[in-house]
């Protein structure tokens, strides 16, 4: 017997949100300690997690009707902003810096230096927002409510397969970081029903997952960019011209390699595959569209060319 027939969508449910929940206040004083940045990125990554189950199980759940899921996406956007500014600071100083001579080197040395005291002051705002009435008070009443879940009739059946499809965003986005952000919903709505997944379906999970860092690292790329650009006083090119080859080389490689897999496992009918295997996993498909959208995203995206992003050549 499986275990998608023997545990209820309920049951599952709670099991992710209690454990969700956990890591949020597991993570909350190291985040508040700020001595290391890696509790920063667990606690958003949480986050991030609990919002997708709320929103994926939400027809299992009778939450209170007081219980703002935008509380968490607001703390989320202020972890956003503070993982930012660690990630730019990382990556300039461990990746980027080694590789410059020493006058482009002294020609960041400010950059560096107001990088800091931004990210000073974004965990200053974090620290209000962890420490603040509203945000304790949503994490109280969520545990609240776990002790004593409220629950729909769906609840008691068997863990069913209309879970595997809950992206809800309605709209097609062809920008590649809106992309990213749904191809990581997927991939987190993927694991949280893995056991519904055969073993031809549960691979896709690590092309999602090559993808999302793929995309992750063109991000990554244009957010330092326009730092650079906001910080220098002239053009990134022309101040450290070393610095933006090795961006543009860095740019072009992750381009090529978020090309090469998504033309190789969705081309060629590698989308329509992927939508079969999870519809023969679902058997209700009740959200299909919802991947169909997914999937065409990524086929679009394809076809953008990378001085479209709007990252320097």
């Amino acid at each position: 017997m499986s275990f998608a027939s023997t545990v209820s969508n309920g049951d599952h449910a709670i099991g992710l949100i209690d454990r969700q929940l956990r890591a949020l206040v597991d993570w909350h004083a190291p985040v508040l300690a700020d001595k290391d940045p890696e509790p920063l990125h667990q606690l958003r990554v949480s986050m991030r997690r609990l919002r997708v189950s709320l929103n994926q199980f939400a027809p299992v759940l009778r939450l209170p009707a007081d219980l703002r899921l935008s509380r968490l996406a607001k703390t989320a956007r202020r972890l956003g902003l503070a993982r930012d500014l660690d990630v730019l600071q990382a990556r300039l100083e461990q990746r980027w810096l080694p590789l410059l001579p020493q006058a482009e080197i002294a020609t960041l040395r400010p950059v560096l230096k107001q990088l800091q005291r931004e990210r000073q002051q974004a965990h200053g705002q974090l620290v209000e927002q962890l420490k603040g009435a509203a945000y304790l008070g949503w994490l109280a009443q969520m545990q609240r409510w776990l002790r004593k879940p409220a629950l729909t009739p769906l609840a008691d059946e068997p863990l069913a397969g209309w879970q595997l499809g809950a992206l809800r965003k309605e709209s097609h986005r062809e920008q590649l970081h809106d992309l990213r952000k749904q191809i990581k919903t997927g991939r987190y709505q993927l694991d949280n029903c893995k056991a519904l997944l055969s073993a031809p379906s549960r691979s896709w999970q690590g092309t999602f997952k090559q993808m999302q860092e793929l995309l992750g690292e063109l991000n990554d790329l244009q957010v330092l960019q326009r730092a650079l650009d906001d910080q220098l006083p002239g053009a990134l090119a022309k101040e450290v011209p070393e610095l933006a080859q090795l961006l543009s080389h860095s740019e072009s490689q992750a381009w090529q390699g978020w090309r090469a897999l998504a033309c190789g496992p969705m081309g060629g009918g590698g989308g329509s595959a992927l939508l079969a295997m999870l519809q023969h996993d679902q058997r209700r498909a009740l959200r299909h569209n919802q991947w169909l959208k997914l999937c065409s995203g990524i086929q679009r995206a394809v076809l953008l060319d990378l001085p479209s992003l709007g990252v320097s050549r």
